[in-house]
């Protein structure tokens, strides 16, 4: 039996319909854009932060209120340790994230900024750790 494209259209719209308005299939549940920011800051770092960001995406305008729980996380673990002009340095890659994309209209462009915001924290904290590994020994 074949099944036409209005039956699968229609396939789509049933198996969306049945999710709630702004919830996402995430961690093989679904949730809230607030639940998903509640994973992301119930995670223990930044990598696993990073990793919640990545399977719950939006593609779209969503991501920015994830992308900027993913910075929270991440810049809990480089933030108050870094000088003046490290601070400045992070805060121009910010601003590189942010006018990448500017000139693009659509929400999955909003997205994409979110994503290379949370990626620089998240570098950044890599950095952090790896030095505080090095002190540690």
């Amino acid at each position: 039996m074949r099944i036409g494209p209005g039956a699968a259209f229609l396939a789509v719209v049933m198996s969306v319909a049945g999710t709630p308005a702004g919830a996402a299939v995430c961690q093989d549940k679904s949730m809230t854009q607030d639940e998903i920011i509640d994973a992301i800051n119930a995670e223990r770092g930044c990598e696993r932060a990073m990793k919640v960001f990545r399977d719950c995406e939006y593609g779209a305008s969503g991501d920015v209120q994830l992308g900027a729980a993913v910075e929270k996380k991440c810049e809990a673990d480089f933030m108050r340790r870094l000088k003046t002009a490290q601070k400045q340095a992070y805060q121009r890659e910010m601003r590189v994230c942010d006018r990448k994309y500017r000139n693009q209209s659509g929400t999955m462009y909003l997205s994409f900024t979110a994503f290379c915001r949370a990626e620089v924290a998240q570098r950044y904290s890599q950095k952090a750790l790896k030095a505080a590994g090095r002190r540690a020994r």
